[in-house]
């Protein structure tokens, strides 16, 4: 194999491999050749790559330091990322310069302050995300500090510079968004199968009943840096009417619906497939995307909803009984504990109390699914006890599911209410079922 590292001389490659030693060597040679790298070796790499000679072979040292981190055991992963935290900030003696150029009042003396105080392990990921395969090495890394940043606090600093690159990098305007059909590629298809985390697809079958029938869509984003990766997609049911369960949807034998005749677009499964990219939202783009896309193929839509589980609403709900200064009124608990399952009006109850009077330590709405489609301008339309019964959906919502509906029009309005003032724009049938006195 070749080798553009191969020191016949005593130009700047041969000075990085001295600089580098035996391990450096071999971690830049043949990769089935070489040990596994230590956070040591991977830290060096770093630092020739931030260099000047580092600039003039950064493509193959960016790969280099690429292929080491993903063959590297996790242990010295979880090293090399203290390492980037430790070593990797910002350039002290550049940045103490920049603040006093700043208060001497030097020209552009902010501009240079601004770019003297950004740490250094940002360029080492501009450049490694550079490299073939670059992206995909970097959010391994952000996945692999999500593991550990619980137990590793000093890991917070670099988490913020990966999602400050990444809010930039995978921002709507780089993101191509594909239907997803029973012709796309098989290796796509099992990704969707793979990656589906709201409604498990069990087999190709069930696969098919989601993909191919003229009733049925689904759309995704991909980022030219990951072709054949999709970020997230959504799975989307044309119905005849709002749904207020999810197996019908789902139904192997169901009839499908003629789409001419359908009025209701149902977003029934929205999946997120890259938890590097935690944080960095492009669901509300997804969404409203695909709106436009329907109504402009199928006019005749009218209602735009979603079928969406309610994740937190049993561990809230099993906390609540258990708080006499919860939200729940004496009565309601009361009802609440006659019998087991809990008796489906006190269910609607307690769930109109979890969407519009409970709210989390921040002061925010409890639920992770609802702050996402409020936040994106939905309203909350109706809660559907009984909508989910599979083991998954009793067990996190006592079988709860909720209907959000995104109308257009109201779109900005209603994401101004919960982003300015925390309101959740709900039905009059949601707020009729909120208990006397609450």
């Amino acid at each position: 194999m070749f080798n553009p590292f191969r020191a016949d001389g005593p130009g700047f490659l041969g000075e990085i491999l001295d600089l580098l030693g035996e391990r450096g060597r071999l971690l830049l040679g043949r990769r089935d050749e070489a040990p596994q790298a230590r956070a040591d070796d991977l830290a060096q790499l770093a630092e020739v790559l931030l260099s000047r000679r580092g600039q003039a072979a950064g493509g193959a040292l960016a790969a280099s330091l690429a292929a080491g981190y993903l063959g590297a055991a996790p242990a010295e992963r979880h090293a090399f990322l203290g390492r980037l935290a430790r070593d990797f900030g910002p350039d002290t003696d550049r940045s103490d310069a920049a603040i006093r150029a700043f208060h001497e009042g030097a020209p552009r003396a902010l501009e240079a302050l601004h770019a003297a105080t950004e740490p250094r392990r940002q360029e080492v990921f501009r450049r490694l995300n550079l490299a073939p395969g670059g992206t995909g090495t970097l959010l391994q890394m952000r996945t692999d500090l999500l593991d550990i940043l619980p137990s590793m606090p000093e890991l917070a600093g670099v988490n913020a510079d990966f999602l400050h690159l990444f809010t930039s990098w995978f921002n709507r305007g780089f993101l191509n968004l594909q239907q997803i059909d029973w012709d796309t590629p098989a290796s796509i298809l099992e990704k969707i199968i793979r990656y589906e985390a709201v409604h498990e697809i069990r087999n190709w079958d069930d696969l098919r009943n989601r993909l191919k029938p003229r009733d049925r869509r689904c759309y995704a984003f991909f980022h030219p840096q990951l072709p054949g990766e999709p970020l997230i997609f959504v799975e989307v049911a044309l119905t005849t009417e709002i749904p207020a369960a999810i197996a019908p949807l789902l139904d192997l034998d169901r009839v499908p619906v003629e789409p001419e005749q359908a009025t209701t677009a149902v977003f029934y499964s929205i999946s997120n497939t890259q938890r590097g990219l935690a944080g960095v939202s492009f669901g509300n783009f997804l969404i409203k995307q695909v709106v436009e896309l329907l109504r402009a193929e199928w006019p005749e839509l009218r209602d735009f909803v979603t079928l969406s589980p309610v994740p937190g609403f049993a561990r809230w709900l099993d906390a609540a009984r258990k708080d006499s200064d919860s939200v729940l009124p004496e009565q309601l608990r009361q009802a609440l504990d006659a019998s087991d399952p809990a008796p489906e009006a006190a269910i609607l109850s307690a769930a109109a109390l979890y969407f519009l009077r409970a709210r989390d330590a921040r002061g925010r709405v409890v639920d992770p699914v609802a702050r996402f489609h409020l936040g994106n301008g939905a309203s909350l339309q109706r809660l559907n006890p009984g909508g989910d019964l599979s083991a998954n959906g009793l067990g996190q919502s006592h079988g709860l599911m909720v209907n959000y509906r995104y109308t257009p029009a109201d779109i900005e309005r209603n994401h101004e209410a919960f982003a300015e003032r925390g309101e959740v724009v709900a039905s009059d049938a949601v707020r009729k079922a909120l208990p006397a006195r609450a």
